[in-house]
């Protein structure tokens, strides 16, 4: 398989170095997967419009989204980024590991995630218990179709980093226990 390597600003189009000087001006740095995506000449302005588009879904719960779909998908990449921003969304350490898990302590919040983790796992064909206790939790429709595009958000970025394999540019996420026989039964 060919490697990726990350490209600089020097070897995008035009379009994608005014991006990437915005990205740096915003972050301080253009994260490796963005840059990734300015292989295409059209790709990383138009992720970003989708990713940065209105949702009904607050930071704090399409956070808790990344990090499951990404749990699920196995990316290194954004669950690394995602614990970092889910840090600054006002998650503990502890929140964040068990979000990555499928759960969650506050109610809503625990639904949002399951029915996140199912829809990941079953591409879209989720146990109709899932997706009542969503709405039980005081979601309705417009969450559900905000929901799956921040699936499909992150399964996007998840698919683009397992394939390429570039750097990760963020401290690692630290990895999950696994969890006892003992306590499993």
């Amino acid at each position: 398989m060919k490697t990726f390597t990350v490209p600089t600003r020097e070897e995008v189009t035009p379009s994608n170095q005014a991006i990437f000087d915005n990205l740096t001006k915003a972050l301080g740095f253009v994260p490796n997967l963005y840059a990734t995506l300015a292989y295409s000449n059209n790709g990383l302005g138009r992720y970003l419009a989708f990713q940065n588009a209105k949702s009904t879904l607050s930071n704090k719960e399409k956070e808790a989204v990344n990090l499951i779909v990404s749990q699920v998908n196995g990316c290194a990449y954004c669950l690394s980024a995602h614990t970092v921003i889910g840090k600054m969304n006002g998650f503990t350490d502890d929140q964040l590991l068990d979000i990555r898990r499928g759960k969650a302590e506050n109610t809503k919040l625990n639904a949002l995630v399951k029915l996140a983790e199912s829809i990941t796992e079953n591409r879209g064909r989720v146990e109709p218990a899932l997706v009542d206790n969503f709405f039980a939790q005081g979601y309705n429709r417009e969450n559900l179709v905000d929901l799956i595009l921040q699936v499909s958000d992150k399964t996007a970025m998840n698919y683009l980093h397992n394939l390429t394999q570039v750097p990760v540019d963020f401290p690692p996420a630290p990895p999950l226990e696994k969890e006892s026989i003992a306590s499993l039964n």
